[in-house]
Formats: C-alpha cells, sequence, structure tokens
C-alpha cells in the first residue's frame, strides 16, 4: 500500500537549526501564532521567525514570564492562554479575531509531558486535555484567521506516539494512571489531529503537518526526576546532556519550522515530519527508533477523533451549517 510517509529530499538533516532552515526565506508581512513560543524549542521557533520577517504572537500561560523571555525580539506580541481552560482558549481566540488579522502559520508547540495524574475541566486527564483538546479549540476557533490566507498548522507531536495510540475504551485512565502511556497517547492525538485538519482545510489552501522534533533538554522534562533521566541515558549524574543522539533547542526548533515554511511542501499535508523530512512508517520493533507509527496517521482515527474532540470541547469549525 503506497504511502506519503517517505523522504523528499529536503537538504536538511537531524542537525539542521531553524536559522538555517529559514535562510533565504522572506517572512515579511506573515503572521504566525506559536504556542508556548517562549521556551525551549518554542522560543527559538520565535526566534527564528521573527528574524525571517514574520510577526509571531505568543499566548502564554504565564504572559510575564514570557515577556521577559522574549525581550529584545523585535516584531513579537505576548497575549494570556492557557490551553488547558477552554474559557481561556475561547477569550484569547476572540481578542484575536477581534484584531481583524490574517493567521498565515500555526505552529501549536506548547505542551506537558509525563506530569503526576492531573485532572482538569470536567475531569480530565491533563496530558490529553492541554496537548490535544487546547490545541483543537484554538485551531478551530480561529479559523476565521486562518482560512482566508490559507495558513499552514504545525502540530507538535513527539515520537512519544509510539507509546500508546487512542485508548478509545479509557481515554482518561480511569483504569488506573501511567504518566508516559498519556503522554503518548496526547502525542498520538496531536499527530491525528494534523490528518484530519488537513482533510478537512485543504480545498481552502490550508495544510497542516505533525513533527517530532527529536530529543532535547528543556524545561518540558520539569516532572521528571533526575534519576529518571540518567536510568533513562539522557542525563549524566551531573545533569549534562549524555545522549549524543539529543538536539540543541535550535536544532529541535527545526523541523517545525521547515513543515511551515518549506516550499517542498506546498502540495502536501498531513504526514508526520522529524528531521527536517517526512517521517518514514515506523519499525514493527518498538528498540528502533525514528518514524510514524501507521495508528497515527490513521484518516479513519483521526475522522474518529476529530467527531469525538469537538463533542467535547464544543467546538468544531467544520460542522454543517442549517
Amino acid at each position: 500500500m503506497s504511502t506519503p510517509q517517505h523522504a523528499i529530499g529536503s537538504g536538511f538533516g537531524a542537525r539542521s537549526t531553524a536559522g538555517e532552515v529559514l535562510a533565504g526565506i522572506d517572512l515579511t508581512g506573515k503572521l504566525a501564532v506559536v504556542t508556548g513560543g517562549y521556551s525551549g524549542i518554542g522560543l527559538e521557533t520565535t526566534r527564528a521567525l521573527a528574524a525571517a520577517g514574520a510577526r509571531v504572537v505568543v499566548p502564554a500561560r504565564r504572559p510575564e514570564a514570557a515577556e521577559k523571555a522574549l525581550s529584545g525580539i523585535d516584531g513579537v506580541e505576548v497575549d494570556e492562554l492557557d490551553l488547558s481552560d477552554l474559557d481561556s482558549v475561547a477569550g484569547f481566540a476572540g481578542r484575536f479575531l477581534a484584531s481583524g488579522r490574517t493567521l498565515d502559520l500555526v505552529i501549536t508547540n506548547a505542551g506537558i509531558m509525563a506530569c503526576p495524574e492531573t485532572r482538569v475541566g470536567p475531569g480530565w486527564e491533563a496530558q490529553f486535555a492541554t496537548n490535544h483538546l487546547g490545541h483543537f479549540a484554538l485551531v478551530n476557533r480561529l479559523w476565521p484567521a486562518i482560512e482566508p490566507g490559507g495558513a499552514r498548522v504545525v502540530s507538535l507531536s513527539s515520537s512519544g506516539h509510539r507509546l500508546s495510540p487512542i485508548r478509545w475504551d479509557d481515554l482518561w485512565f480511569a483504569n488506573g494512571y501511567d504518566k508516559w502511556q498519556a503522554y503518548g497517547q496526547a502525542k498520538t492525538a496531536n499527530a491525528l489531529f494534523a490528518v484530519d485538519l488537513d482533510r478537512l482545510g485543504r480545498e481552502s489552501g490550508v495544510r497542516a503537518f505533525s513533527v517530532h522534533p527529536g530529543g532535547i533538554l528543556t524545561p518540558l522534562q520539569r516532572h521528571l526526576a533526575k534519576e529518571e533521566m540518567v536510568a533513562a541515558g539522557w542525563i549524566d549524574e551531573n545533569g549534562d546532556v549524555a545522549n549524543p543522539g539529543f538536539k540543541s533547542p535550535e536544532q529541535g526548533a527545526a523541523t517545525q519550522v521547515w513543515a511551515a515554511t518549506s516550499p517542498m511542501l506546498a502540495d502536501a499535508g498531513g504526514v508526520f515530519c522529524e528531521d527536517c523530512e517526512i517521517a518514514a512508517p515506523a519499525a514493527d520493533d518498538p528498540a528502533v527508533y525514528g518514524g510514524v507509527a501507521g495508528y497515527a496517521t490513521d484518516p479513519e482515527q483521526a475522522a474518529r477523533l476529530w467527531t469525538l474532540s469537538a463533542e467535547l470541547t464544543g467546538v468544531n469549525a467544520f460542522a454543517p451549517t442549517a
């Protein structure tokens, strides 16, 4: 069976940086939204886009911290957004739409990883609610600004999606919480979101992609004990990077910047990307690193997740009108 998941010869790779990917690309006059664009790879994404001429809106759960982190970067504005709170999502989207501006790029970069069991809203598991449902609601609410310019939407997934498909029979871990399976499910959801958004939006010229940024030490690991990261081979006893495959934040930002701007992807969409390339299908052996699991790009599961997410959030830009 044919698959769009195959390399296209981008000319970039695992060690390319966001700045290198954007070399020669002029984003003057373009407007981007980057969630979490003030920390880790999000900060490097914002920095690279702004350096290429884009104006970047950074919605942040901690606006004061975002203002401080982004100080000195021209062309950036900060607003408030808590992805775990759908009222906050609606508030940010409403303020943005009131500005009357059209979006060219949306990068749903923010997220949490392997946190202790946490419930938000009506008892939703926090990783799925924040990483997926918050971004689902945000993009759907921003659709009136996304559609007119044929924007690209980039959803930050992870190789961690291979830890779990969507748990249709126990979405909220009512039968026992596992922080890594919960993270895996959320990252699978991020990939499936791009699949169905691309299907729904392509007639309007909107294309969507999901990306695995690579292994990077950032504040995303704040819920992990040092001992756990040492045991995993990520860091040494001094807290320094021990895994030679890990990337710098500038390298980690490269794939989502590439997916957001590369002319090579003009006629593509819905695909999972890694190392500034379209990823290949993952090997059946989970010990073999890289690639994308079939369940994370399955169009039927993507459509099923879209329907469920619309029911849960009460938001669907593509709902039939009476």
